[in-house]
C-alpha cells in the first residue's frame, strides 16, 4: 500500500498516461489490491479493478455458504453493501443491480477469498493526474469500503441471512412448481405494482395479494416454512377483468417472477417456471428463416411461409415469429398480454370471418392454436385478456383482477361462453408441430467495425451493438439488467465466425453451464448470467444473422 502511494504521489501533475504505472498487484493490510485496467484518459471508461479479501480475514457465517443458492445471494448482498459503502464516493462504482437477485460476476467467492470487481474514476484536471486525490480513493478510501463488504465482522449479519433465506426459499418455491401442476405461485401478502415505470421497487400503500380460496396452494419453503398463495396451473389461464383493475401488473409480476427478488420487494415470493417467455408484436424487426406456417399460411402472390425472412417484420409476423423462436429455444410457458400484441394474430371474430373468407385471409390467429399447443405439446399459455371472451372456449382456469384482487370465475366464464356461443369457426388447417431447430451461419455473426477492431457492447438494458450493428432489445421485456446484456454480448462474441451452428440453443445452453465460469474467469465485474431464451432473443434480432432449415 505504501509503494502505491509513493508511486501515486510520484506521478502527481504528470500526463494521465502515466497512471499505467499503477497496474498490478498491491498487497495491502487484510487484502490484495488489482488494478487490471487502467484507463486511457479521463473520459474513458473507469479503470478496472479488484479486490481480495482472504477467508480467514472475511470470516463470513457457515449459514451463508451452506447451498449453492445462499452463495449467490451472499454474493449479491455484498455487492450492494459495497456500493452503499461507497456512496459518497462518486469514482468507486460496483455493479450490484436493483431488485432481481442475479448470478453476477461482480462479486466471486474463489480459493483465495472474497474477491470484489469494481471500477475506479481515477481523478485528474483536465488531462493532468491528481495523484494526490487518487492516493486518498485507493489508500485510505478503498480498504473501509471493501472491509465494510467483505468483512463479517462489519457486516450486518441478521441482513446478510434473511437475504440469503429469501433467495434460498425463492429457488425453492420455483422448483416445486413442475411437480405441482402449476406454472407459477403467488404468495399472500405479496405487494405486485410498482412505484412507477422507472422505479421498480414496490409501490407504497398497494393492497397486498390475496388468493382466491379455490387457487390457493401451500408451498413448503425451507427457511420460511410453509407458503400460502396463488398457485397458476398448467393449461391456459386467462387473465381478465376491466381496465386498470390489475391484470397487467399481475402478468408483470409473472414473467419476473423466472428472476428472483430481494427481501422486501413484494414480489420475493413470486415464483414462475424457468422455461417461461414473454411473447409480443415487435413491428419493424427481422426474422430469419422461421417457419410460420402454423399461423401465416402462404402470403399473396403464393409467397411461402415455412422458412419466412424479413428485414421489416409486421405486427401479426413478429408475434408469430417471437413464439416459434421462444419454442424453438425451450420455452414451454408463454405469457402473453393483449396490451402489446397484433389484434389479428390473437383473434379473428365471426363477422370478420363473414366479411373476409378465410381463402383470403392467410393468418390463423392464436386462439385457434392455443389449445393445440396445450393438448399436442404440452405448452402452458397465461393470457391476459380484456377485449375478447373468445378465449373462454379454451382456458382452463380463468382469474379476473377486480381492484386489484384477484377472483376465480372460472366456473362463471364457462357458463357465459355456453350462454353465449360466438358462432366462429376454428380456422387450423393442419396439425401443429413444434417449430424445427434451424441452423446458424457462425461466419455471419460479425464483430468487426474495421480490419483488426471488433466491437461489442451493450447499451443499458435496451439495446446490444455488435460491430457495425445495434440490436433492440426493448421488447425482449424479460432482460431485466443490463448486466444480462452485456454477458449476452460475450456470448455473441465467442459465437462469432466458424461454420454453421447445428442447433444454437444447445450451444447457448453448454456455454451458459460451461463457459459461464470461464466468462466470469475474465476480470469483468458487470456480468449477469442470462437465461437461453433472452440470448437467443438477441441473436435472432441480429440483423446479420443468417439462419438456415427453417422450414418445418
Amino acid at each position: 500500500m505504501e509503494e502505491l502511494q509513493a508511486t501515486l504521489q510520484r506521478i502527481d501533475g504528470r500526463g494521465y498516461k502515466a497512471y499505467k504505472d499503477i497496474q498490478g498487484r498491491h498487497a495491502f493490510p487484510g487484502l490484495t489490491l488489482i488494478v487490471d485496467k487502467v484507463q486511457a484518459d479521463p473520459f474513458a471508461a473507469p479503470s478496472r479493478l479488484r479486490a481480495v479479501v482472504p477467508w480467514e480475514r472475511a470470516a463470513l457465517l457457515e449459514a451463508a455458504l451452506a447451498s449453492a443458492a445462499r452463495r449467490q445471494a451472499a454474493r449479491d448482498y455484498i455487492a450492494r453493501v459495497f456500493r452503499r459503502a461507497a456512496r459518497d464516493s462518486q469514482a468507486v462504482q460496483i455493479d450490484a443491480g436493483a431488485q432481481t437477485v442475479l448470478d453476477r460476476s461482480a462479486v466471486l467467492f474463489t480459493d483465495a477469498g472474497v474477491e470484489l470487481r469494481f471500477t475506479v474514476a481515477l481523478p485528474a484536471k483536465g488531462r493532468t493526474i491528481l495523484g494526490r486525490q487518487a492516493a486518498e480513493i485507493l489508500c485510505r478510501q478503498l480498504p473501509e469500503i471493501v472491509a465494510d463488504a467483505a468483512q463479517a465482522s462489519r457486516l450486518d449479519t441478521d441482513a446478510l441471512l434473511r437475504h440469503c433465506a429469501v433467495v434460498e426459499d425463492q429457488q425453492a418455491l420455483r422448483a416445486q412448481l413442475a411437480d405441482r401442476g402449476l406454472v407459477a405461485f403467488v404468495a399472500d401478502g405479496a405487494i405486485l405494482p410498482r412505484r412507477s415505470g422507472v422505479d421498480d421497487r414496490p409501490l407504497a400503500d398497494a393492497i397486498p395479494f390475496e388468493a382466491p380460496a379455490s387457487l390457493r396452494v401451500t408451498l413448503e419453503a425451507p427457511n420460511a416454512g410453509a407458503v400460502t398463495g396463488m398457485g397458476v396451473p398448467q393449461g391456459i389461464t386467462l387473465i381478465v377483468g376491466g381496465g386498470f383493475h390489475g391484470k397487467s401488473t399481475l402478468l408483470n409480476a409473472l414473467e419476473l417472477g423466472v428472476y428472483d427478488h430481494v427481501p422486501g420487494d413484494g414480489r420475493d415470493a413470486v415464483v414462475t417456471v424457468e422455461d417461461a417467455a414473454k411473447i409480443r408484436a415487435e413491428d419493424g424487426r427481422a426474422v430469419h428463416e422461421v417457419d410460420l406456417s402454423p399461423y401465416i399460411a402462404e402470403l399473396p402472390f403464393g409467397k411461402s411461409t415455412r422458412a419466412f425472412t424479413t428485414e421489416l417484420a409486421s405486427g401479426s409476423t413478429s408475434q408469430a415469429a417471437s413464439l416459434q423462436e421462444a419454442l424453438e429455444a425451450g420455452a414451454r410457458t408463454l405469457v402473453v398480454d393483449e396490451d402489446t400484441s397484433a389484434t389479428n394474430f390473437m383473434i379473428r371474430d365471426r363477422r370478420m370471418q363473414a366479411l373476409v373468407a378465410r381463402e383470403a385471409e392467410p393468418i390463423t390467429p392464436l386462439v385457434d392454436r392455443i389449445a393445440e399447443l396445450r393438448d399436442r405439446h404440452g405448452v402452458a399459455t397465461v393470457l391476459v385478456m380484456g377485449g375478447s371472451g373468445d378465449y373462454l372456449d379454451c382456458a382452463d382456469t380463468v382469474i379476473q383482477m377486480h381492484e386489484y384482487s384477484p377472483v376465480d370465475v372460472t366456473d362463471r366464464a364457462r357458463e357465459v361462453a355456453a350462454a353465449y356461443a360466438t358462432g366462429r369457426r376454428a380456422e387450423a388447417r393442419d396439425a401443429l408441430a413444434l417449430p424445427p431447430v434451424r441452423r446458424l451461419d457462425r461466419g455471419s455473426v460479425r464483430t468487426e467495425v474495421k480490419p483488426g477492431k471488433r466491437k461489442v457492447q451493450a447499451r443499458g438494458r435496451d439495446a446490444l451493438v455488435v460491430g457495425k450493428e445495434t440490436v433492440d432489445l426493448r421488447a425482449v421485456e424479460q432482460v431485466a439488467d443490463a448486466a444480462q446484456v452485456r454477458a449476452i454480448g460475450v456470448l455473441l462474441e465467442r459465437l462469432a465466425g466458424g461454420g454453421a451452428l447445428d442447433d444454437p440453443p444447445a450451444w447457448v445452453r453448454a456455454e451458459l453451464e460451461r463457459a459461464w465460469e470461464a466468462l466470469l474467469a475474465r476480470p469483468d465485474g458487470d456480468a449477469a448470467r442470462p437465461r437461453t431464451l433472452e440470448v437467443m432473443a438477441a441473436l435472432n434480432r441480429l440483423r446479420g444473422a443468417r439462419f438456415s432449415g427453417g422450414e418445418g
